[in-house]
């Protein structure tokens, strides 16, 4: 019998359960919507999550494969989700297992795949993937991904279905695409009630957190989240999953990041591409860390790129001391002079994120060392000052805007990313207490959604939005060396200019179209087409942003 998940209405991924019996009849998915597959053990085990694995082979007719790893949901139950990646398709599928259980390994069924007939742009156009020069993210229909992301860390274990419900509706309208999630609450030594939406509180995914290990998994936590991950998908924002944090974590009560036992952190990461790898996703397995100090980083980005048989980005966000001593450190450079190259050359690897700090300033040779390192990643910048840090007083208003449209400007083409204090957070009042004055501000994280700053941010998506810009690439040369350009020469030209002012750009083609965008409007003002002189006068002296290009209605 196959029957509907019950979901909020807005959902527009499909996810239905198979009890693993022929009907008669296969049952049609549509691409790249979630078909799931649930598997009950005839044995019982000790603890589910660690001492059994169970996988699952999909193939078409066409000689195509996928191997997708099932995931623990408590009790004797397993599932396994699967998007079929074309649209007119057979699978067959057969189950296997890590041990002998005919509940588990050795089942079978078929469905057939059709074409995606929903609104949800994110799932129209396929999960995604790394352009071919490596410097942006791409759909699997090859239309370009601009991250514009939010900095909703909290989510996970802090928010409750309405919650998340009114932030993604807020996010989406503004212009967001992407939410930055930590998937557990990653502190040792975090107190307060297990409670969502509470003073203090925070929801647990494993019962053994605090003691420094991940062994002992709370199934009706990941059932929550699910809900979460699907409100969030389904207003077109995709999420980018960080394990646990590395760095100062939730409350900087030691984030289990940095001592996590390597076997541990792998079967983590395994268990989050099994469960959400059927969706929209990236996967960022170092948040705001060390990663040289890290032993488990590698392997997990190994563990990675072996089970997510999409091949959605995998990659690294650092600390701020990749090129200073910090003066907690006391001497020790341990924690410090990473340089963000730990990985450069690793085949798992497709991403950097820089981290500028939060004392207000702004700084762009991160960005710029990463665009230059080889063999090339995608780059960005992934957390600069957040706004209102410093208890309200840094990062506030076109702050946030500039600095966003800077860095992408000296080479952190994957996208921008925005945050907020007290939306990081996700605090539950303005007052709520347990954060110094650096990372704090009197708001919570629904007046934090408000604040200035995030619309400059957001709008960004739709400077880009309709353009050919995947693989555009740092091109100051062209203007002479003075002002800023991104490009991909004779496709696609971008420059944000700060005080407006003319630009000229050599052996631009004659007759593309060029439009004006007043970066704090949030609007297209004018357009025209290129002439041979290649040269271009903003509107007036304001911050314009000139894009150049031939626009696809989407």
């Amino acid at each position: 019998m196959n029957f509907p998940i019950k979901t909020l209405a807005v959902l527009a991924i499909a996810f239905t359960f198979s009890s693993c019996q022929h009907t008669g009849t296969l049952p049609e998915v549509e691409q790249w919507t979630t078909y799931e597959v649930a598997f009950d053990s005839q044995t019982s085990f000790a603890n589910g999550y660690t001492d059994v694995d169970v996988w699952v082979t999909f193939a078409n007719e066409a000689g195509d494969s996928l191997v997708r790893p099932a995931f623990w949901d408590g009790d004797s139950r397993w599932k396994v989700r699967f998007a079929p990646p074309d649209s007119s398709g057979t699978w067959t599928w057969v189950s296997h297992a890590s041990v002998e259980d005919a509940g588990l390994a050795g089942k079978t069924g078929t469905l057939r795949s059709v074409p995606y007939r929903g609104d949800n742009e994110l799932l129209a156009r396929g999960l995604l993937r790394m352009s071919p020069g490596k410097r942006n993210v791409i759909h699997a229909d090859g239309t370009p991904f601009l991250i514009v992301g939010d900095t909703p860390w909290s989510i996970p274990f802090r928010a409750t279905p309405s919650q998340v419900a009114a932030y993604a509706e807020d996010r989406s309208r503004k212009g967001f695409n992407t939410a930055l999630l930590i998937s557990l609450q990653p502190d040792k030594f975090a107190k307060g009630p297990e409670a969502r939406n509470t003073a203090l509180g925070f929801d647990v995914a494993f019962e053994d957190l605090s003691s420094g290990h991940l062994n002992k998994l709370k199934a009706d936590y990941f059932q929550t989240l699910d809900s979460l991950i699907n409100i969030l998908v389904g207003h077109g924002l995709t999420p980018v999953y960080a394990p646990f944090a590395h760095g100062y974590g939730w409350k900087g009560e030691t984030a289990i990041g940095g001592e996590v036992i390597p076997e541990e952190y792998v079967r983590y990461c395994r268990y989050l591409v099994a469960r959400y790898g059927s969706t929209p996703a990236l996967w960022l397995i170092n948040l705001d860390g060390n990663p040289k100090n890290v032993p488990g980083v590698k392997p997990a980005g190994e563990a990675i790129e072996k089970w997510d048989a999409y091949g959605q980005p995998v990659g690294l966000h650092y600390s701020p001391y990749d090129d200073w001593l910090a003066t907690w450190a006391r001497g020790d450079s341990t924690c410090c002079f990473h340089y963000n190259r730990i990985y450069q050359g690793e085949p798992w690897l497709d991403f950097q994120w820089a981290q500028t700090g939060h004392d207000g300033k702004h700084l762009y040779h991160k960005v710029e060392r990463m665009y230059e390192a080889k063999p090339t990643k995608a780059n960005m910048d992934g957390e600069s000052t957040y706004e209102g840090m410093g208890e309200g007083k840094l990062g506030l208003g076109w702050w946030q805007g500039h600095d966003a449209w800077s860095q992408l400007m000296h080479g952190g083409t994957m996208g921008v990313v925005y945050g907020a204090a007290g939306l990081w957070q996700w605090k539950v009042a303005a007052d709520e207490p347990g954060w110094p004055e650096w990372t704090n501000a009197p708001v919570s994280w629904r007046d934090a959604l408000d604040l200035e700053g995030g619309k400059y941010v957001a709008c960004i998506s739709k400077a880009f939005r309709g353009f050919d810009f995947a693989d555009m690439e740092k091109r100051w040369d062209l203007t002479g060396g003075d002002q800023p350009l991104l490009a991909k020469e004779g496709v696609f030209y971008i420059s944000y200019l700060e005080r407006g002012g003319e630009i000229k750009i050599r052996n631009i083609p004659a007759g593309l179209p060029y439009f004006w965008f007043d970066p704090v409007a949030g609007e297209f003002r004018s357009e025209g087409k290129t002439s041979p002189d290649g040269k271009f006068t903003s509107p007036d002296a304001n911050a314009w942003v000139l894009v150049v290009g031939k626009r696809q209605s989407l």
